[in-house]
């Protein structure tokens, strides 16, 4: 018997016939006599519609009010949820946040997690056996007493603070994929499951590109060593043994893995833009000069190169920033010249972050050698270059993102069973 949470995202609760399946994956846990919490998500695309209705109502809007408007789907989808697990004859009830309460941030649509009491549903679990249906992505302001959102992909951090509170055994993020791969299947057919995940790893595959998990709620479960499993909610119910080991692929510790590769899985993001700044002045200063005025704008700098002049007088500055602030990035760095000082600013939109991670890097050298060799065989162009301890990523053309993609991942080893 084990004390699980398991988080449904909108396409797996997307209609009534949706919701019944989930209800049986839920009934499926009970019978076997699992103490379940349940987080769900708003039916897919019903927060969308209430973001519209709130930009039709007042384009300036007041955040408070929105976040007591896009709370609302999630509201829904836990009634409709408890509702149907009742009608199973299993005993269930919906939370909303503030009930918990889930104590967040002042910071509305896009709060952080400071404090869940799990008191009350531990205490249901074991007088009662109900089932709880919480409702994901909201919680409750720690001084007003006002509802607060997390911001996209906020169930999930939902249900792993949740699993933190509650001291689960496991935390299950059902989706619409079967779990974790080497890379995007639809680039690389050949692109594998993989049955376990080092946090870290988690951590780089989601902030550089890989859609599975939300950061944010990696970030949590590494610091609280949450045990998340990533697996289908389309799976059926009954096909599926509560007792064993779940398919899917682990998030876990790396103490955990026995057989660590080097190289885990390969990212990559289409939504970058290239900015240089040519000729810049090498003094102190400069640095908060230019980023400064970016951070004031709320644009978040990623990969960072500087190359410096023989005379060392003046440097090339390079960075990349989500290409939707591309064009407003250029217009602030355009107003700052003055301070900056900069001779030109140099850009591109159609370029593509390509990532390799893995935690073997940090005991195997020339791993990224091997990359550059490979990609210049095959022409294509590296812009840029940053590294870390378990992860590299360079910058090329859009155009070269597929090949780049599908050469990385042959050159590591990826396309082999394990």
């Amino acid at each position: 018997m084990a004390r699980l949470v398991m988080k449904f995202g909108g396409t797996s609760v997307a209609d009534i016939d949706r919701i019944r399946n989930v209800a049986r994956h839920v009934k499926r846990e009970v019978d076997a006599g699992h103490d379940v919490a349940v987080v769900v998500s708003a039916m897919s695309g019903a927060t969308n519609q209430l973001i519209d209705w709130c930009k039709q109502a007042a384009p300036l809007h007041d955040a408070r009010e929105y976040d007591a408007v896009v709370a609302s789907g999630e509201q829904v989808t836990s009634g409709l949820l408890a509702m149907t697990l009742e009608s199973m004859g299993v005993n269930a009830r919906s939370w909303q946040g503030w009930q918990l309460p889930i104590v967040t941030s002042n910071a509305h649509a896009s709060a952080r997690i400071l404090d869940i009491n799990g008191t009350e549903l531990i205490k249901r679990f074991k007088e009662r056996g109900e089932v709880a249906v919480i409702a994901g992505f909201q919680g409750v302001h720690k001084d007003t007493g006002r509802v607060t959102t997390l911001g996209r992909g906020g169930s999930d951090t939902s249900a792993v603070a949740i699993a933190a509170a509650i001291q689960a055994d496991r935390c299950d993020i059902y989706t619409d994929v079967d779990g974790v791969y080497t890379t995007d299947p639809r680039v690389v057919p050949r692109a594998r499951r993989l049955d376990k995940v080092a946090f870290e790893e988690m951590l780089e595959l989601a902030s550089l590109g890989a859609k599975v998990l939300q950061v944010r709620s990696v970030e949590l479960a590494m610091v609280q060593n949450v045990r998340v499993f990533v697996r289908s909610s389309f799976e059926a119910p009954d096909s599926i043994d509560p007792h064993a080991t779940p398919p899917g692929t682990l998030i876990c510790d790396e103490g955990e893995i026995m057989e660590q590769q080097t190289v885990t899985g390969i990212a990559f993001s289409k939504d970058e833009a290239q900015i240089s700044l040519r000729s810049v002045q090498d003094k102190p200063g400069v640095a908060a000069a230019i980023f400064g005025p970016l951070a004031e704008a709320n644009i978040n700098v990623d990969m960072i190169v500087q190359n410096v002049s023989a005379d060392g007088a003046t440097t090339d500055l390079t960075f990349t920033v989500p290409a939707a602030d591309y064009e407003r990035a250029r217009d602030t760095l355009t107003k700052a010249r003055a301070n900056i000082g900069y001779d030109r600013i140099d850009g591109a939109s159609d370029i593509t972050k390509v990532s390799v991670i893995g935690i073997g890097m940090r005991s195997h050298a020339g791993v990224a050698a091997q990359a550059f060799k490979a990609l210049a065989e095959r022409g294509i162009n590296i812009r840029a270059i940053t590294t870390s301890e378990i992860k590299f990523s360079i910058l090329i053309d859009s155009a070269f993102t597929e090949l780049a993609v599908r050469t990385l991942h042959s050159l590591y080893g990826l396309d082999k069973a394990a």
